[in-house]
């Protein structure tokens, strides 16, 4: 994880683990908090795609505007 959000999570995370402040049981505990985290994102994106896909008189949304 290197650059933006994903990287600030990741540092704070590491802060916490060293700290104690958090621990994970597992491999999948881990991946249900990174899913939780970003999981918003996901959904962003595929409503970006989607709205890229509407047409507008037989042409897509980025040749109408």
């Amino acid at each position: 994880m290197q650059g933006g959000l994903a990287d600030v999570w990741k540092e704070n995370l590491l802060e916490d683990l060293e700290l104690g402040k958090v621990e994970f049981g597992s491999a999948k505990g881990f991946l249900l908090e990174l899913k939780k985290e970003f999981e918003r994102g996901d959904e962003e994106s595929v409503k970006v795609a989607k709205i890229k896909k509407i047409e507008q008189e037989g042409r897509t949304i980025e040749e109408f505007v």
